[in-house]
C-alpha cells in the first residue's frame, strides 16, 4: 500500500490502564500513525516487529537473564539410576507447573489460548527426546542437567534452522520447557516466575516465554518488548489475547535499555520511543480519541445486515478454528461460518483426534449457530501447516506437494473419520462441507465417493445425518478455475481461497520475504481468475464466496463485490469494519471499479483506484494514513 507502513488492528475492545493511560485494540481497520522523527531532541526510536496492537507509556523494567550456568560432570556408574530418578521427578514437577499455568489461562482466557501449552506438555512426553537424554545419562554417565540441556539444545537448533516461521517459533516453546526442567533439577523453580512489580510498567526482556506471558498481570504490565520472537510465536498470540501491546525482535533492547527509563510503546508500528516529546504524546492522544469514536461506529453496525447503500444484500461470514471461536462469531455480527479450519484440531497433538472428538467439536459450532450455516473445510494439512504426529516426508516444494485433499485421499482412515464426524454433526445444524485444493474433477469424484460410502455406513448404523448436506469446493488452483464449469455441475457452491490462488498463479511463495512484493492481489491475472470463477458458478445456479485475506481487506471488498462475489468470509474480529464499509458502498460504484480493473493492465493502478474508493466511502477506516 502507498503512503507508508500499513498495519492491521485487531481484537475489539478498549483497556484503561491504572495510570489513566489508554491501551487500545480495535477490530480490523487500516491505521498508520505518523512514526515519530527520531531526530527530535531527547527522543529515541527503536524499531522491532509489531505482534500485539495498542499503545501504552510508562517506566521500563528490564528483566535480566538470571539463569544459572548448567553444571556438567561425570557421574559414578552406580549413580545413573538415581540421576534418572532425579530427572523424572523434575519432569513430573515441570508437568504439574505447566498444567497449573494452563488451568489459569483456561480460566482467564478460555480453552483455545490454554491449548497453546499442549505443545509444552508434548515436549515433556516426547519418547525420542527422553530416550536420548536417558541414553546420555546411562551410557555417557552425564549428569541430568547437562544431558537434558544437550539434547534439548540440539532440538532447538534444528527447529530454529528450519525455513518455516511456525517451526522456528516452536523452538521458543522448547526453550521455555527446558528452562523449567533445568530450574527444577537445580531446585530453583521460583526463578522461572516473573518478579513482583510494584507499579505499572513496560517489561523489557531478552525473551518472554509463553508460560511467563500467560501470567502477566494487566494491572501492572502495560506492555512488553523482547529481543527475539516473531508474529507466529505463542508469546505473541497470548499477548493479543491479553490485549497487551507488544513488540518483539528488537535484538539487543534488554542490553541497551535501562530500568526506570520513560517510554511510549507503539504495538501497531512495532516501535518503542524513549523520552517521547510532548508533541509525540499529543499526537498519540489524538489517535486514541479517533479510534474510540471508530469503535463506537463499528459496534453500531454489528447487528445490522450487510446490505449496500443501494440495497444489494451480501452474505458476510466468519472464519473459525474451533468451538472456542463461537462467541467471537456471534459478537462480530457475522452470518455463520464461511470457513471452519479443521486442521487446527490436528496440530500440536500426539495422535489424530478421533471421530467422536471431531464430532463433538463440529456439533458445538453447528448447534450454537443454528440456523446460520457452518461450512466445514476438510483437513488442509501440508504447506505451512502440519500435524506433529504425522510423518510427512521432506519435500522440495511443500506447497506443491502432499497436502489438503491429496493427503486425505491417500489416508482414507483419517479422511473417513472426519467425513463421518461432519455428517453426524449435520444433524444438529446447517452444516456444509468443502474440499480444499481441488485441482481436477477426479479428486472431487473420489472425495464424493468416500462421502457417499460414509453416508451408507451411517444409514446401516442408524445414525442421523443430513443426507442433503451441501458440498462445495475451494477454488485456489488455476486449473480449478479453468474447469470451473465442470466442477459447478457437481457442487452447491464455490469458495475462492485467494491466498493460495495468488500464490499458485503468480508463482510467489507468500512466506518468502524476498519476493513478497510480487504477491499482488490486484494483479490483472488474479482479477480475471476471480471473474471466471464467479461467472461459471452463476451459469450453473450456485453461489461463489471468498474466504481468503482479500475478503478481510476493506480496500478489496468493493472490487470483489463488483466482480459478482456473493459471500465474504473474514476472521471474526475483521467482520465489523468490512460490514461498516459494505453498508456505505453503492453496488454501482463496485461494478464501476470492477469494470475499470478488468480493463486495466497494471495492478498498481487498480490498487490505487480501489484505495481511493474505500477511503471516499469510509474515511474513518483509513484516517492517519
Amino acid at each position: 500500500m502507498a503512503g507508508g507502513p500499513v498495519i492491521w488492528i485487531s481484537s475489539f475492545g478498549i483497556f484503561s490502564a491504572p495510570t489513566g493511560i489508554l491501551i487500545f485494540n480495535f477490530a480490523c481497520v487500516r491505521y498508520s500513525p505518523r512514526v515519530p522523527d527520531a531526530t527530535r531532541t531527547g527522543e529515541k526510536v527503536i524499531r522491532g516487529i509489531p505482534v500485539s496492537a495498542g499503545v501504552c507509556r510508562g517506566r521500563l523494567v528490564v528483566m535480566t537473564d538470571a539463569a544459572a550456568s548448567i553444571p556438567r560432570h561425570e557421574i559414578p556408574a552406580l549413580a545413573t539410576q538415581s540421576e534418572i530418578d532425579r530427572l523424572e521427578q523434575a519432569l513430573m514437577a515441570t508437568r504439574q507447573q505447566v498444567l497449573g499455568v494452563q488451568a489459569k489461562v483456561e480460566s482467564a482466557m478460555g480453552a483455545k489460548d490454554a491449548s497453546i501449552f499442549d505443545a509444552h506438555l508434548l515436549v515433556l512426553e516426547d519418547p525420542t527426546l527422553l530416550d536420548e537424554v536417558m541414553k546420555l545419562i546411562s551410557e555417557k554417565r552425564l549428569n541430568a542437567e547437562a544431558a537434558f540441556s544437550d539434547v534439548a539444545d540440539h532440538y532447538m537448533k534444528s527447529l530454529a534452522a528450519v525455513d518455516d516461521d511456525y517451526l522456528r517459533e516452536r523452538a521458543t516453546d522448547m526453550r521455555d520447557v527446558t528452562s523449567r526442567v533445568l530450574a527444577n533439577l537445580a531446585g530453583r523453580a521460583s526463578e522461572h516466575e516473573l518478579p513482583k512489580l510494584r507499579e505499572p510498567c513496560i517489561i523489557v526482556a531478552h525473551d518472554l516465554p509463553p508460560s511467563k506471558t500467560a501470567q502477566l498481570d494487566k494491572k501492572m504490565v502495560l506492555g512488553f518488548v523482547t529481543d527475539v520472537g516473531g508474529k507466529t510465536s505463542h508469546t505473541a498470540i497470548l499477548a493479543r489475547s491479553l490485549q497487551i501491546p507488544a513488540v518483539v525482535g528488537l535484538k539487543n533492547a534488554s542490553r541497551t535499555l535501562e530500568s526506570g527509563q520513560y517510554a511510549l510503546l507503539d504495538g501497531y508500528n512495532g516501535i518503542i520511543i524513549l523520552n517521547p516529546t510532548d508533541q509525540t504524546l499529543f499526537e498519540y492522544g489524538q489517535i486514541v480519541r479517533k479510534q474510540v469514536d471508530l469503535a463506537a461506529k463499528l459496534q453500531d453496525v454489528r447487528d445490522k445486515p450487510a446490505v449496500t447503500f443501494d440495497g444489494a444484500s451480501i452474505t458476510l461470514s466468519a472464519n473459525v478454528e474451533g468451538a472456542d471461536d463461537i462467541e467471537l462469531v456471534k459478537d462480530s455480527g457475522a452470518e455463520g461460518v464461511g470457513l471452519f479450519r479443521t486442521e487446527y484440531l490436528f496440530i500440536n497433538r500426539a495422535v489424530s483426534p478421533t471421530e467422536e472428538e471431531q464430532f463433538q467439536e463440529y456439533r458445538k459450532v453447528a448447534e450454537a449457530l443454528n440456523p446460520q450455516p457452518v461450512i466445514i473445510r476438510t483437513l488442509d494439512l501440508g504447506g505451512d501447516k502440519f500435524a506433529s504426529h504425522v510423518d510427512v516426508p521432506k519435500e522440495m516444494n511443500p506447497f506443491l506437494g502432499w497436502r489438503a485433499i491429496r493427503y486425505c485421499l491417500q489416508e482414507p482412515a483419517v479422511f473417513r473419520a472426519q467425513l463421518r464426524a461432519i455428517l453426524r454433526a449435520s444433524a444438529f445444524g446447517n452444516v456444509k462441507i468443502m474440499y480444499p485444493m481441488i485441482s481436477g474433477l477426479q479428486e472431487l469424484t473420489e472425495a464424493n465417493a468416500m462421502l457417499d460410502a460414509c453416508k451408507e455406513e451411517l444409514r446401516r448404523e442408524g445414525v442421523a445425518f443430513n443426507d442433503a448436506m451441501d458440498v462445495g469446493v475451494m477454488i485456489e488452483i488455476p486449473s480449478a478455475v479453468l474447469i470451473a464449469d465442470a466442477l459447478a455441475k457437481r457442487v452447491k457452491f464455490f469458495s475462492i481461497g485467494t491466498n493460495d490462488l495468488i500464490q499458485y498463479s503468480l508463482a510467489v511463495d507468500r512466506l518468502n520475504e524476498r519476493i513478497a512484493h510480487l504477491y499482488d492481489p490486484a494483479h490483472p491475472a488474479i482479477l480475471r481468475l476471480i471473474q471466471l470463477t464467479v461467472e461459471a458458478a452463476h451459469r450453473h445456479g450456485i453461489w461463489c464466496g471468498v474466504c481468503g485475506e482479500m475478503a478481510s481487506d476493506p480496500v478489496f471488498v468493493p472490487l470483489l463485490l463488483g466482480l459478482g462475489v456473493d459471500e465474504l468470509s473474514a476472521a471474526g474480529a475483521l467482520v465489523p469494519p468490512v460490514k461498516f464499509l459494505v453498508r456505505r458502498l453503492k453496488m454501482a460504484e463496485a461494478k464501476e471499479l470492477a469494470a475499470f480493473a478488468l480493463n486495466s493492465e497494471n495492478g498498481a493502478e487498480v490498487l490505487k483506484r480501489a484505495q481511493q474508493l474505500a477511503r471516499d466511502i469510509a474515511p474513518s477506516l483509513f484516517e492517519n494514513q
